[in-house]
């Protein structure tokens, strides 16, 4: 009732009424890699929907190399290869939170279970792995002996058994995660580095770095290798697309070789940057992210095409890649609108009337201006986009005589950080056009006038 009397006043009074409409935060979810920087020391964080990287490299210990987002994307494990830690990065604010979790000497590999509560680390200096409680980020039992020099870990989909693979003595440990014991050990080829499971749980691919070069091929029923796959020089990092169809393996010589996993045979070889070290894939498999350590920066390769699309710049000596959805808060935004006929004699037609109008909006978050934020101006066609200025600001001159009844809308799309919001006004009075007050009004100067006027008419508030 008072809304209704609210606005019979302001058409009364002749106002284009600035209608600011604010969206409330929400949750955005998006795609983002997390490249552990092992010279730098850092963490970079890309966001795979620009393939750009989103804020300052996070700082962790000394010479990060495994990456692993949990699966409800909360949270990223990092080891600390050089200060025998973990660290644990809150993906909602791209922050190291708590202390560095110690575990054995030279972690290298990590791995979370898919219901997200344990994390498995290789300690390739202890020749063990130590179990992460994710709910109290404490290492849990003893730390369970393995092979010699355990270098990379995969989990099955199931969660039933982790996969650990020894560098030196050239075997896979399996692991049961119900007791924490070693059941079995598979002899692979020479120098194994890297390894992945196939989403169906079925078949484990394991990459062998020593000459000339294989990829095994352990089957988890039996866990018995089944095939090995000659690759080339020096194959490191694996990963395998999500409908199980593909293999992408990273090789120190900068490329990455591709298995079809219906032959078990490699189809294409891609150029990368030098020293490629790790690969990862994204969840709907369009994309393949590949580290490269003495380029500084991660390839990314499109795998409809197989071919490196873009190159993205991170820290220091990039090695573990892992990539994780995200769910994240983004501030609230308010945009403002207010409507100015313009003045001047370049708009004065044959017959000395002014036409044209001035859209001038205002961004703000929190009650702060937003600067450097594009602002699209429209009256069922767009008319014109402007960049917020330090205040805020963002104007569109609209020419000519304009219609009747006429409403204009500006918006703001939104971005990673900030959430979209719009708003409108109308031109409209009982001669079609912009009342007295429409360019001195703005929505605290309507609701000063509103609040006035129902003080006046003995309203309550």
């Amino acid at each position: 009732m008072v809304r209704a009397w609210v606005a019979g006043l302001a058409v009364l009074a002749g106002l284009a009424v600035p209608i600011a409409v604010a969206t409330p935060a929400a949750a955005q979810t998006g795609t983002f890699a997390y490249v552990a920087n092992n010279v730098a020391d850092t963490v970079s964080v890309i966001d795979t929907a620009t393939n750009t990287v989103v804020g300052d490299p996070i700082p962790v210990g000394d010479g990060p190399f495994g990456v692993a987002v949990t699966p409800d994307g909360t949270r990223v494990y990092v080891t600390n290869s050089q200060a025998d830690t973990v660290s644990v990065i809150d993906t909602a604010t791209n922050t190291v939170i708590g202390d560095p979790i110690p575990v054995g000497d030279g972690p290298f590999g990590v791995a979370v279970t898919p219901d997200g509560t344990r994390v498995y680390v290789t300690n390739s200096q202890a020749d063990t792995v130590s179990v992460i409680d994710t709910a109290t980020n404490t290492v849990i039992g003893d730390p369970i002996p393995v092979g010699n020099n355990p270098f990379g870990v995969a989990i099955t989909p199931d969660g039933t058994r982790a996969y650990v693979i020894n560098l030196f003595s050239n075997d896979v440990s399996v692991i049961d995660t119900a007791t924490n014991t070693v059941t079995t050990t598979i002899p692979v080829g020479d120098a194994p580095q890297g390894v992945a499971i196939t989403p169906d749980g079925n078949f484990v691919y394991v990459s062998n770095s020593g000459f000339p070069g294989t990829v095994s091929v352990i089957d988890t029923a039996t866990n018995t290798v089944t095939t090995t796959i000659p690759i080339g020089i020096t194959p490191k990092g694996v990963a395998i697309t999500p409908d199980g169809n593909f293999v992408y393996v990273a090789r120190l010589n900068n490329l990455v070789s591709v298995i079809d996993t219906a032959t078990n045979t490699v189809t294409t070889t891609i150029p990368v940057g030098d020293l490629s070290q790790q690969v990862a894939i994204t969840p709907d498999g369009t994309r393949a992210y590949v580290t490269n350590l003495d380029s500084d920066n991660v390839s990314v390769i499109d795998t409809a095409t197989n071919t490196v699309t873009t190159t993205v710049p991170v820290g220091d000596g990039p090695i573990g890649v892992a990539i994780g959805t995200v769910t994240t808060e983004r501030t609230p935004t308010k945009l403002t609108l207010k409507l100015e006929k313009k003045k001047g004699k370049d708009t004065l037609d044959a017959l000395g009337g002014n036409h044209g109008l001035t859209l001038k909006a205002k961004l703000t978050a929190e009650g702060q201006p937003l600067e450097g934020k594009d602002i699209t101006f429209t009256n069922a066609v767009l008319l014109c986009t402007d960049t917020t200025d330090e205040r805020g600001k963002a104007t569109c001159k609209v020419p000519g005589k304009q219609a009747k009844d006429t409403c204009y809308t500006a918006a703001f799309a939104g971005d990673g950080t900030y959430e979209p919001s719009t708003a409108t006004v109308c031109k409209k009075d009982d001669h079609g056009k912009p009342g007295p007050w429409s360019a001195q009004l703005d929505p605290s100067d309507v609701h000063d006038l509103v609040q006035s006027a129902m003080a006046s008419a003995g309203l309550p508030d």
